[in-house]
């Protein structure tokens, strides 16, 4: 009871915080603040897919990449309005992620991560082939979302599209959905044998996420004003993993504080150079060593013990 009000309590103060933010903050981190909730989103999809769903894949950049490439070259080509070249790049990376579930049917483990892992690699070389189309390396320039130079308003854009994403994820896990999907993660054999469709499942979450990934892609590109095929390397791919697992995988929440807390350090330690990386693994191991279900659900749990009442022994005396 103490822990449920506490999360509630905090996760209130938390969004407030969030909103009256941009008050307190300067021109350079309100920058840096919106593009965290884009790597909030990209960390919390995944989080669904490999912490509830078990499905443990490398593309999600390669999907974000699907989304924003969409939208920008549907804005730049055919001067579609950047909110409908949005939404087709959600419907173009949840196709490709429905072919994708429908193909990593059958694999597991280590098999679903190299195959996944190959189709981002893939993926990163198209866009650098077919220069004439995504401009290559050089990047493809795309329109932004609002007119003028603030980025106050890509900010609570970001911000409205997370918690629209997040709205969404946490009614499928609340869903027979997700009780599915759980048992799938836990033993996909049992699951299959207690009747559950585990293919559909599978290929379901893997659309859903595909499409979270898209929709990051299309904000980010329209708020940066250029897509390159950097998006869909492999470092960017860890740097989401490690915001999912230091906020905690199997959390939804946990995966946007972890990311934007990742996000937020990298910046404070720019100036550190190439150190920065070394901190931040530092950072991830001590996570997996001391708080293997992220920061997030240790800091609660420290939290609520200290502020639960003392229990009493059976002689009706405070417990030592």
């Amino acid at each position: 009871m103490v822990r449920g009000t506490l999360r509630a309590a905090g996760w209130a103060v938390v969004f407030l915080a969030a909103l009256l933010a941009p008050k307190a903050l300067n021109t350079y981190w309100l920058h840096v603040t919106a593009i965290a909730w884009y790597y909030a989103l990209m960390a919390a999809s995944w989080a669904l897919l490999a912490g509830y769903a078990g499905q443990f894949s490398f593309a999600h950049m390669a999907f974000a990449a699907i989304g924003g490439y969409t939208s920008g070259l549907l804005a730049v080509d055919l001067h579609l309005p950047p909110v409908l070249g949005m939404l087709c790049g959600v419907l173009a990376a949840a196709i490709v992620g429905g072919v994708i579930g429908w193909l990593c049917l059958r694999l597991r483990g280590p098999y679903l991560s190299l195959f996944t892992l190959a189709f981002a690699q893939i993926l990163q070389l198209i866009l650098i082939a077919e220069y004439q189309f995504t401009r290559g390396s050089l990047g493809l320039s795309v329109p932004p979302l609002f007119h003028g130079d603030s980025d106050l308003p890509y900010y609570y854009a970001g911000f409205a599209l997370l918690l629209f994403s997040l709205g969404i994820m946490q009614l499928v896990l609340r869903s027979r959905v997700g009780i599915f999907l759980r048992a799938t993660r836990e033993d996909e054999d049992a699951a299959e044998a207690s009747g559950i469709d585990t293919s559909l499942y599978k290929i379901a979450v893997f659309t859903l996420t595909s499409a979270m990934a898209g929709l990051a892609g299309g904000f980010y590109g329209h708020f940066v004003g250029i897509l390159t095929p950097n998006i869909v390397t492999i470092p960017e791919m860890g740097l989401v993993v490690a915001m999912a697992v230091v906020g905690g995988v199997e959390s939804l929440p946990g995966a946007v504080v972890g990311a934007v807390f990742i996000w937020v350090l990298s910046e404070v330690l720019r100036d550190y150079g190439q150190m920065r990386f070394v901190i931040l693994g530092l950072v991830i191991m001590l996570t997996q060593r001391f708080a293997q279900n992220g920061l997030v659900l240790l800091a609660t749990r420290l939290i609520a013990k200290r502020l639960q009442p003392q229990r009493v022994e059976e002689s009706g005396a405070p417990a030592a």
